[in-house]
């Protein structure tokens, strides 16, 4: 039996009804930061509100509810549960094989200006990992980094936490933009080339700002030259990257792009004066140089290129799942005459499963009047982590990794990934209620009252949802349809929103209260967050204002810079 959508349940009145649809979501930030639930427990309580409200206000039936949910959930666990088991499981293994450590050293050689640090450490390295890895990786181990330099702890981990700026919305291979496909029904490539013509902006400022922020207008010219290779390189990848191979690439990519360029330019060039902080005593400041030293002659070149090979293998496996006509053959939807490619096609057949959800599919009719399709898709093939966990494999083999350890620290991963995967799926099995019952739409109607405003105000909302969430994917999971809905209410295209849900969103990052807890347990300050978000806020807003313009603009004077 079919079922209408009603959005004004409410006395037929939008702004009451915008009321009642907004119960969850306010539950949903009481529960994290008022009553300080765990992740996990706040997404599924927040799912059974959703769920409440969809059923006894909108008049959703139970079991399409219910369907829609576990739609969603199915959803949270592939291709995004995946991705994160993954690319997590590699990272650890470089950890446990002993590579990171030649990796960190790479990095670490090759100066003792602090400010050179901070773009090599905080900038480059911490925009790789968040590419690689994420979930707080990033900013907990560049942090670590610093303070092993002699960077004032509190200061390490406030200037990871900014620097963490640019690459967010591209972290852990992408999912960010990703998960926006499943909820809104854009795809993922439109989005991430959305995105793309926002973020290089913010990258490309963002090296800059840091070293403002360290040393003052007057010793940032000094090192102006070093600036400019490191924000331009990694900008310039980030939109080549992000607008012709797709989301899971580009951090990774602008990363080692910015970390080899500046690399490569401190051989041939060096500032004329070495900055050191004003408290650093003599000894503490040459300690580190020393160390470094010692460290660039024990590992050979061929070492440091061993050891970065995982994420190599990394690159050059999602390369290859993005490229046409591969992508759709591991899927398979490949209709040429390669052998090779159709024989990949028939494996990709077996391997994808699109299946009608029950008591859903067509069985909704939405706000255009036409019932809306449902599937469980599932691509076991095709999927992002199936590249990354190939990857892993022969980086077993490369590392000498033994069996019994390649397992082990797959399960270590999947126990440590457990709740935080919980909390995704529940999250966008929540986004997908909230979408099916109606309540997102009834949400946009109103905020379609803003008008011609409503682009400078959307990226606010990213940058709402990553500060209580901590995480830009359920950011965008969380107001993705919201965004879509407004923005066909206002005149605004819907990629643009969506654009601005996750730019805006990466500004929020520094200020949430997970990677604030993240970054102070690295740097041994557990019990002082309150002066870590002190020192983070004004740049949090400053640069969420940035994002504002950048989008306002574009949805007009700029609009020929939409896809």
């Amino acid at each position: 039996m079919t079922w209408t959508q009603n959005f004004t349940p409410i006395i037929d009145n939008l702004v009451v009804s915008s009321l009642v649809a907004l119960i969850p979501i306010i539950y949903f930030f009481w529960a994290l930061t008022i009553k300080r639930m765990k992740g996990y427990i706040a997404g599924l309580t927040t799912l059974l509100v959703a769920l409440a409200v969809a059923v006894f206000v909108y008049g959703m039936p139970a079991g399409k509810a219910v369907m829609s949910a576990s739609q969603g959930a199915v959803y949270g666990l592939l291709p995004i549960g995946w991705i994160i088991i993954t690319s997590v499981f590699l990272y650890k293994m470089t950890i446990k094989s002993g590579q990171f450590n030649i990796i960190r050293s790479s990095v670490l050689s090759l100066t003792e200006d602090r400010r050179l640090q901070a773009l090599l450490v905080a900038f480059s390295f911490g925009a790789f990992l968040e590419g690689a890895a994420g979930f707080g990786a990033p900013v907990a181990i560049s942090a670590a980094l610093l303070v092993g330099l002699g960077f004032n702890p509190l200061y390490a981990a406030g200037i990871c936490l900014i620097a963490n700026t640019a690459p967010v919305a591209f972290g852990a291979v992408g999912i960010p933009i990703i998960a926006m496909e499943g909820p809104t029904g854009i795809a993922a490539m439109e989005i991430s080339k959305m995105v793309g013509r926002q973020l290089p902006f913010l990258s490309a400022f963002i090296p800059l700002y840091l070293i403002l922020i360290m040393t003052g207008w007057k010793r940032s010219l000094e090192v102006m030259p070093a600036i400019l290779v490191s924000g331009l390189s990694f900008a310039i990848t980030q939109y080549f990257s992000s607008n012709f191979l797709g989301p899971e690439l580009p951090d990774i990519l602008s990363a080692l792009v910015s970390l080899f360029a500046l690399a490569i330019f401190l051989k041939f060039w060096k500032p004329k004066t070495i900055f050191r902080f004003a408290s650093e005593e003599t000894a503490a400041a040459v300690e580190p140089l020393d160390d470094t030293v010692e460290v660039e002659k024990r590992y050979t070149k061929w070492k440091i290129f061993h050891a970065w090979s995982p994420f190599l293998l990394l690159t050059l496996f999602i390369t290859i799942w993005g490229m046409n006509p591969i992508k759709p053959a591991l899927s398979g939807h490949y209709e040429g005459d390669n052998m090779l490619l159709s024989g990949i096609n028939e494996i990709g057949k077996l391997l994808t499963f699109q299946i009608e959800v029950p008591s859903l599919h067509n069985e909704i009719i939405g706000s255009n009047g036409l019932p809306i399709a449902a599937f469980f898709k599932i691509e076991l093939l095709g999927a992002a982590g199936t590249a990354i966990l190939l990857a892993a494999i022969v980086t077993k083999f490369i590392a000498h990794i033994s069996t019994k350890v390649f397992f082990n620290t797959f399960a270590e991963a999947m126990k440590e990934l457990a709740k935080p995967i919980l909390m995704i799926s529940s999250v966008v099995a929540f986004a997908y209620v909230t979408n099916a019952s109606g309540m997102s739409t009834t949400l946009g109607m109103t905020l379609a009252k803003s008008g011609d405003l409503f682009p400078f105000f959307a990226p606010v909302l990213g940058w709402l949802g990553v500060f209580i969430t901590g995480s830009d994917t359920s950011a965008n999971l969380l107001f993705g349809s919201l965004q879509k809905v407004t923005a066909l209410k206002v005149g605004m295209e819907p990629v643009l929103a969506l654009a601005a849900n996750s730019s805006g969103g990466v500004t929020g990052k520094m200020i949430s209260p997970q990677s604030i807890a993240i970054a102070c347990a690295a740097v041994g300050l557990a019990g002082r967050e309150s002066e870590l978000l002190r020192f983070t806020i004004k740049h949090s807003l400053f640069l969420l204002l940035l994002v504002c313009i950048i989008t306002f603009l574009q949805n007009g004077v700029l609009s020929w810079m939409i896809p």
